[in-house]
């Protein structure tokens, strides 16, 4: 099975503290993108040499400002060029704004069957610093609205460790999703990445996000309200009811191959990543002029090694040891470091399974790092 990934670079304005690939002045160049999506697809139908398609999944930026027009030729493209199974699960991220009935019906009668709604937050303040498109008030609304048209299987995201954010109020923002039915959360804390204004911000003291202490307890509170509720973390930052997990966002954790087409996108077929040009306009250029628009990596044994470990150690199936590269996993060092942590209760070794215990999740990404091999 496989995947594709199609990354959207359109939003209407830019949030805050996001640094992912997009813009908001795509009017110009709008249906040249399009068509350079459209291009890449059929220049890269070879890509994942046959393999069946079971999830088309449409990033960003934001894939809800696409025309019903747009969508349809995406997807018609993709079944003309790859073999898409039947029940293929077709996911769509969405803006609480851009979601009313005449898009509802629209994006069902493209095939579009999971939905990923960005809310971020129950509070007015965060999302006006945040400079999200949406109100509370939409926020509440469009989900019921999306159920109503049909759409059962939907996730939600969330965001922790926000400015003065209490416990309290955080976990009214859980109980909130929960008491809309969400089968499925994606819970993230708030990061401050480079060249954002909220980097900036934070800088000059504008903006202070919630402390380390304060990011810990609503995470751990996280873990405990979703186990209470009959949700499972299936990884770090997503909760699922049974059956409702990602499917396209697991198949990354699994190893499976996966195709990501649009700038910024990237690619993977067991051996090798590729990665396309972040600049739209170099993007568009390079695939009109059928020059090359991606750069690619060839995975050594310490790189699978290393991914294996990184991303294992995020997932409810953890990392087995058996798929590890046997002359590192039974180096001295990977062995102590594994007992060392084990020691303090951060990890569990269950048979030839690997996993990480609630407090060993506040920290894995320093535990991966610790297990990691360093290329010589």
């Amino acid at each position: 099975m496989a995947g594709i990934y199609i990354h959207i670079p359109f939003c209407k304005q830019k949030c805050s503290y996001c640094d992912f690939h997009f813009s908001t002045t795509y009017a110009e160049y709008r249906d040249r993108m399009i068509q350079a999506i459209i291009s890449e697809i059929h220049i890269r139908a070879n890509h994942l040499e046959d393999r069946l398609l079971e999830t088309i999944y449409f990033g960003g930026g934001t894939p809800s400002l696409l025309s019903s027009e747009e969508l349809q030729f995406i997807l018609d493209t993709i079944k003309s060029n790859f073999k898409v199974v039947k029940d293929a699960e077709i996911t769509l991220e969405a803006n609480p704004d851009d979601i009313n009935d005449e898009s509802l019906e629209t994006w069902k009668a493209n095939g579009i069957n999971r939905l990923s709604i960005g809310l971020q937050s129950f509070r007015e303040k965060d999302l006006k610093w945040m400079n999200r498109a949406h109100t509370v008030e939409e926020s509440l609304n469009c989900v019921a609205l999306a159920q109503a048209h049909g759409f059962d299987n939907l996730t939600v995201d969330l965001i922790y460790g926000l400015p003065d954010l209490s416990m309290q109020e955080w976990e009214n923002h859980v109980q909130k999703v929960i008491e809309m039915n969400v089968p499925h959360i994606s819970a993230y804390c708030l990061t401050v990445e480079p060249k954002t204004a909220l980097n900036s911000w934070v800088k000059k003291g504008i903006i202070k996000t919630g402390s380390e202490d304060d990011q810990s307890d609503q995470f751990i509170r996280l873990l405990d309200i979703m186990e209470e509720n009959g949700y499972v973390q299936y990884e770090i930052s997503n909760y699922c009811k049974v059956n409702f997990h990602s499917k396209h966002n697991s198949n990354y954790w699994k190893g499976e191959w996966y195709l990501g087409i649009g700038p910024s996108a990237h690619s993977y077929n067991g051996s090798e990543r590729t990665w396309n040009i972040a600049n739209n306009q170099t993007y568009m250029n390079n695939l009109e002029n059928e020059i090359e628009f991606f750069e690619t990596e060839t995975l050594s044994e310490i790189d699978k090694f290393n991914e294996t470990i990184l991303i294992g150690l995020r997932t409810i199936t953890g990392v087995n040891l058996k798929n590890l590269n046997e002359e590192y996993r039974s180096s001295n060092e990977f062995i102590m470091n594994c007992e060392r942590f084990q020691s303090k209760a951060w990890m569990l070794r269950i048979g030839d399974t690997l996993t990480l215990t609630k407090e060993g999740k506040l920290r894995a990404d320093y535990i991966a790092s610790e297990l990691f091999l360093v290329q010589d």
